[in-house]
């Protein structure tokens, strides 16, 4: 007798497919993502998005202003250094956030250079100029003879920028001076005095802070979360100094600090 035995059956089971990955959960608000682990990248991601159209602006109004596109009145002229001055001031506040991110006291020269005092004097002169002009305030430039020095460009004019555009922000009538002067044939003073209202002894203690509460009855321009200030003082501890402050009310301020920048040689 023969036995056929059959083949045995694979029985093919349903393949699974594995359930989606779920994404993280949503922050509720902002303030989360804030808190969150990447809080910082993501400011840091908003203040560049931020400085690249400010930058545009500030570009494009100064092209009005000059006249480039077609004849502006006195009027147009005052109105665009205006929004010239807020888009400085708001793309000056991204940066600070961007190189309070980085620590604030970085120096983009690595190493000393020679650099026109004068040449960088103008250059923050125009920059704050539009709104100074606005106010009819005089903006006053002192530069030191010999004029050409060694040391680290970027970072001086950043700090004197910054200090520069607070004054002009916060004085209504008056001047602003920015100034170099010399203590010795290497030594100079600079300094940044206005005739404004001064600074209250409040905020006085807690004046370079990152951030800070205004007080409800102050009045501020444009900003007054401190970030200027912090990072000023950082650089100017970077380049070996300190920054320091003289006000009284009624009487203006004067921000000053002390750097070592051997002459430059002559280049004839």
């Amino acid at each position: 007798m023969t036995v056929q035995i059959a083949p045995e059956r694979k029985t093919t089971l349903p393949r699974r497919t594995p359930p989606p990955p779920q994404p993280d959960p949503e922050p509720e608000d902002l303030a989360s993502c804030l808190e969150g682990p990447n809080g910082l990248d993501l400011v840091v991601e908003m203040a560049h998005d931020l400085r690249s159209p400010l930058t545009s602006i500030l570009f494009l109004t100064e092209a009005l202003h000059q006249g480039q596109t077609g004849p502006v009145t006195e009027a147009q002229q005052r109105a665009l250094g205006l929004v010239y001055s807020a888009a400085l001031c708001l793309c000056t506040a991204a940066s600070d956030v961007l190189e309070l991110a980085r620590g604030g006291n970085q120096l983009m020269d690595r190493e000393p250079t020679p650099f026109s005092v004068l040449e960088l004097f103008t250059a923050v002169r125009n920059m704050t100029l539009p709104l100074a002009v606005a106010k009819q305030l005089e903006l006053r430039l002192v530069h030191p003879v010999p004029e050409r020095r060694i040391g680290h460009a970027r970072a001086l004019s950043r700090v004197l920028l910054n200090l520069a555009t607070n004054a002009v922000k916060y004085t209504d009538s008056g001047f602003v001076e920015v100034a170099a002067r010399p203590l010795s044939a290497s030594r100079l003073e600079f300094s940044v005095r206005d005739s404004g209202p001064g600074i209250d002894p409040v905020t006085l203690r807690s004046l370079y802070q990152p951030v800070r509460r205004a007080p409800s009855d102050a009045r501020h321009h444009f900003s007054s979360a401190g970030l200027g200030l912090a990072i000023c003082r950082k650089l100017v501890r970077a380049m070996g100094a300190e920054l320091q402050v003289e006000t009284a009310p009624t009487q203006g301020t004067r921000f000053f600090f002390q750097l070592d920048l051997p002459p430059a040689k002559s280049l004839a």
